[in-house]
């Protein structure tokens, strides 16, 4: 028996059987295996969401082996790949072929499978999450088989697969489309909170990609907005690369996170501290290299998407909560912006959408904060990030999605027995047996 654990350290299980396989056919294999032993089946990323979503006492399967381009055509920019590769990996392989993702969140470590079935996303405006990216799922199924889910054969399926949260099989391969590669000019910058969120309309739009962070007791917002520009990328030197992502905002960061760990009636001054040393920075590099940065300060998260239009009285009632709920918060707020896709559990179906994120630093007590955070979000029609933390069942979140049934449907056809439930699944989107056929 091996256990595994999140990035997190805060999740963790001991399957009774771990397993690696190396294709779709070792997968078809131990799903096959699985079922006619009557475990259940789980499938691991790179451990980077929050939730019990991995976690099971039957069959785990890590993809990490899968990882291999399988076909390219740059002129069309269709990609095909393996479900485990990274992120970073297929940023890098896409480079090669001057090629890129349109948009990409801020961490690159996760499997492209596991950051798809979260609805993991960036931030613009005008440009939608990850998984809207996907242009085919193939699919290992309850039974055994391999499908391949297309908007062409299976509207419904593909729409399904493409935000799952592992519920439908196990995903073995996606060809996803991408752009030519681009260069964009990252800028960091503070502004008055009121007056950002005042603005918010001018610097979303203004902006291909525009985010904030706000810590509690700070009245500044920090920004940082990514905009395209002609030229070739000037990437940093490796001594300032260093410096800006590990010694600013790793391990400065970190020893700042600790001391308001020990002693948190330090932290609002803290915080402030944080905000004014923040200053203004630009950079000017690959897409990707701009999307991403390293973290290595340990967390848990919770976010949740709520319609754009009501984003600024959002923030607004968070860091009152922030603020004035008696807890010790290292983390800023986070707020970013995405367009509306159709995937039929995608927190941003249909609706333009912010995304606020609420982050504790580990050890540190979390969950009154969260559900103090959650019942803000409960107010503005909040759909939470599939990943993150959050405390929803499928009665709550049904009403919060208006194409649920249809999830449902293709999930009782694709995996009647719930093979591929656990009791997170089970919570969120209720049993398999009460799907509808």
């Amino acid at each position: 028996m091996t256990g595994w654990r999140n990035w997190a350290g805060d999740q963790a299980c001991s399957p009774a059987s771990l397993e690696r396989p190396k294709d779709t056919d070792a997968v078809t294999a131990a799903v096959t295996r699985a079922a006619a032993e009557g475990r259940g089946v789980r499938v691991a990323g790179s451990g980077h969401s929050f939730t019990d979503a991995v976690l099971t006492d039957g069959t785990l399967l890590s993809l990490e082996r899968m990882r291999r381009v399988l076909d390219a055509d740059p002129a069309g920019g269709l990609v095909r790949v393996e479900a485990g590769i990274t992120l970073r990996e297929l940023n890098e392989a896409l480079s090669e072929l001057g090629l890129a993702l349109e948009n990409l969140g801020d961490i690159d470590v996760q499997s492209v499978a596991g950051a798809i079935a979260t609805g993991t996303h960036g931030t613009g405006g005008r440009l939608r999450n990850l998984s809207a990216a996907i242009e085919s799922v193939e699919l290992v199924t309850a039974d055994g088989s391999t499908v391949e889910l297309h908007p062409a054969e299976d509207p419904d399926g593909w729409r399904a697969a493409r935000v799952s949260v592992g519920a439908l099989g196990v995903v073995t391969a996606v060809t996803l489309r991408a752009v030519p590669a681009f260069t964009l000019e990252g800028v960091d910058s503070s502004l008055p909170l009121e007056e950002a969120l005042e603005r918010l309309g001018e610097l979303i739009d203004g902006n291909d990609h525009f985010e904030l962070f706000t810590f509690p007791h700070s009245e500044l917002a920090l920004t940082r907005t990514n905009n395209r520009v002609q030229g070739p990328p000037q990437p940093r030197s490796r001594g300032r690369e260093w410096f800006d992502d590990m010694l600013v905002r790793n391990h400065l960061f970190g020893a700042c996170c600790r001391i308001g760990r020990a002693r948190p009636r330090l932290i609002p001054r803290i915080n402030r501290t944080i905000s004014r040393a923040a200053g203004t920075s630009r950079r000017v590099d690959r897409s990707y290299e701009i999307f991403a940065s390293p973290r290595r300060v340990r967390f848990t998260e919770m976010e949740y998407a709520i319609p754009r239009g009501r984003a600024a009285e959002a923030v607004r009632a968070v860091r009152a909560v922030s603020d004035d709920g008696g807890f010790d918060i290292c983390f800023p707020i986070e707020v970013r912006f995405v367009a509306p896709d159709d995937a039929l559990l995608s927190p941003a179906a249909g609706r333009d959408t912010c995304h606020i994120a609420v982050h504790s630093y580990e050890g540190m007590e979390w969950e009154p904060y969260f559900r103090a955070v959650e019942a803000v979000m409960d107010g503005y029609e909040g759909r939470p990030h599939w990943g993150k933390r959050h405390f929803q069942t499928a009665q709550t979140l049904s009403r919060r999605y208006p194409e649920w049934e249809s999830f449902a449907a293709v999930r009782a056809r694709l995996d009647p027995g719930g093979l591929f439930a656990n009791q997170y699944v089970d919570r969120v989107l209720g049993s398999a047996a009460a799907a509808p056929a």
